[in-house]
């Protein structure tokens, strides 16, 4: 290997030889039958870097070569971290596709990533061999066990191969084609780079202060390919990534305290179940510094119940999405001392100041292509936009969507004067499709998806500035604003999931609506419609946070008929 390499698996031999018998992956097989302890396979640094290189010679013996595409579908934990590290090692390229987005749009998304090879447990063997269609490119089918664990080599063993199999990768080489959820539209292919990967280990490492030797539990299987970039021990949780709503935080809770984990990264919906349960039962983690939480925004009755769980750490919310992450991030001191209350009157979710090498800017509004930035574009602080991020983990293309990357991307012209060049050639800024504001300390105001804002012959609502006002309401478990009517002339409706222990009725409807226009508030509640009740809202799967407005907003229209 020469320091020219930026191939994101250099990282697992390097910890491999800096702390050979930390444990780096721990995944649950049960119970402790006297003491009800969980019980964990546990493989070393050692063991997980000669596991991946086992994994290297299996994957080469079977034809599986340097550029190739990768479809993985194989069980979190072991297999996951294990097969996608080789693939890193080899030059190929994994393609991971969220199996919880459902099955016609995950067979789309198959047809649509043209992978040479299928790397799956019998199941999605089966499934390749049923939907012929989707799966007509792959060549080379290599079976992975259908159990939650798989051990190539015994542990203490050394790796079959001689030499480290690390192959050298430029920066801008293909590293893995990444989909994003499909909460707002069709799910896309992400094209990562080696380059952009190291920037996220380093960007992750250096804001969160995230040292090797730490314990993570990610709620979010991906996150866990982080861990050995970073040297930290992963401890598989007890949860189906396919369904992580029905969790059973005394599982979570338990692992936490158990395994003295340090750090964990999860949705909303499902820290506020484990914290839920932790106040109930009277319990804290004085052990964890930190909880990553995103997806959603955090509401801020999380933000003030996480300082009794975390009595030596803190909550923090990175802001990003798939194409660009971390962008920003905010912590629970900043929150509670600040921001909560302006969120609380409708002044959007702030999501704090950017990470070190990202910029952040805001343009108005348009759904149009944008050739090329200029930075006259820009509005003034203050005022509500489009939000556009570059930096070098931001990426730059989706997999063969030409329009779509042009509606997404704005590149940057290089320019010079005599003495060279003045910008990076192939920069870009990458529009959020979100919409929100900079404030006068720099700080980053989320106030929703621009697909889901409702825009009235009047102006203009935003999700973000108006639900967090009736979330307050007691009975309210969450609200979502929706348009009904064309664009320009929306009518907006406020929906409300009602807590268990409340039933709707057109009273409730109207003491609602009332009770929100009636609390401190900067925004137009007097245009909002109405309120109407839904049982329980869609969210999306890989968070189960993300609120799908644009499926209740057809609701809506269907119910005011």
């Amino acid at each position: 290997m020469t320091s020219a390499s930026t191939n994101i698996a250099r990282h697992l031999p390097a910890m491999a030889r800096r702390q050979p018998q930390r444990a780096a992956l721990k995944i649950p097989r049960g119970r402790d039958s006297r003491e009800g302890t969980i019980d964990y396979l546990t493989l070393s640094f050692a063991d997980l870097d000669a596991e991946v290189n086992a994994w290297v010679q299996k994957l080469a013996d079977r034809g599986v070569r340097r550029g190739d595409r990768v479809l993985v579908m194989v069980k979190q934990g072991l297999p996951l971290i294990a097969s996608v590290f080789a693939l890193f090692k080899m030059g190929a390229v994994p393609v991971v596709i969220d199996p919880g987005m459902g099955l016609r749009s995950f067979l789309r998304c198959v047809g649509h990533s043209r992978p040479r090879v299928l790397l799956g447990i019998p199941l999605a063997r089966l499934i390749s061999r049923m939907a012929r269609s989707a799966f007509a490119t792959v060549e080379v089918r290599v079976t992975a066990s259908s159990r939650a664990t798989q051990r190539l080599l015994p542990a203490g063993r050394s790796s079959p191969l001689a030499n480290d199999p690390t192959v050298e990768t430029p920066a801008d080489e293909l590293a893995a084609i990444l989909f994003t959820s499909g909460s707002t539209g069709a799910p896309k292919g992400v094209c990562y780079t080696h380059g952009m990967f190291d920037a996220q280990v380093q960007g992750i490492r250096q804001t969160y202060d995230i040292q090797p030797g730490e314990i993570d539990l990610p709620l979010l299987p991906i996150f866990a390919l982080f861990n050995p970039a970073l040297g930290m021990t992963t401890i598989v949780p007890e949860i189906d990534p396919r369904r992580p709503a029905a969790m059973d935080p005394a599982k979570i809770v338990q692992a936490l305290l158990q395994e003295n984990v340090t750090t964990s990264f999860g949705s909303p919906t499902l820290w506020r179940k484990i914290g839920d349960f932790a106040q109930e039962h009277g319990v804290a983690f004085p052990k964890l510094k930190r909880v990553l939480c995103a997806g959603a925004p955090v509401p801020p009755s999380l933000w003030t119940a996480s300082t009794l769980f975390l009595p030596s750490g803190q909550l923090h919310s990175p802001y990003g999405a798939t194409e660009a992450l971390p962008v920003s991030t905010i912590s629970t001191g900043e929150v509670l001392a600040e921001t909560a209350t302006a969120t609380r009157r409708g002044a959007g979710t702030c999501v704090g100041r950017a990470i070190s090498g990202v910029e952040i800017r805001i343009l108005p509004i348009s759904d149009e292509p944008i050739a090329t930035w200029e930075e006259t574009f820009v509005l003034p602080t203050g005022e509500i936009g489009e939000i556009v991020v570059k930096g070098a983990a931001v990426t730059r293309t989706y997999d063969a969507l030409p329009d779509a990357t042009a509606r997404a991307k704005i590149p940057v012209e290089a320019k010079g004067n005599a003495r060279g060049p003045t910008s990076e050639a192939g920069a870009v800024w990458h529009r959020m499709g979100d919409c929100g504001y900079l404030d006068r300390q720099g700080r980053l105001w989320f106030c929703g998806r621009k697909v889901e804002r409702v825009v009235m012959a009047t102006g203009t609502l935003f999700t973000e500035q108006v639900e967090p006002i009736f979330n307050q309401h007691p009975r309210v478990k969450r609200s979502a604003l929706v348009g009904v009517g064309v664009s320009g002339e929306q009518r907006p409706w406020v929906i409300i999931e009602l807590k268990p222990d409340s039933r709707p009725s057109d009273a409730l409807k109207a003491e609602i609506l009332s009770w929100a226009r009636d609390q401190p508030h900067d925004v137009n509640l007097s245009s909002v419609a109405g309120v109407l009740f839904h049982p329980a809202f869609p969210v999306d799967v890989r968070h189960n946070a993300k609120i799908h407005r644009l499926t209740l907003s057809k609701w809506a229209a269907k119910q005011l008929k």
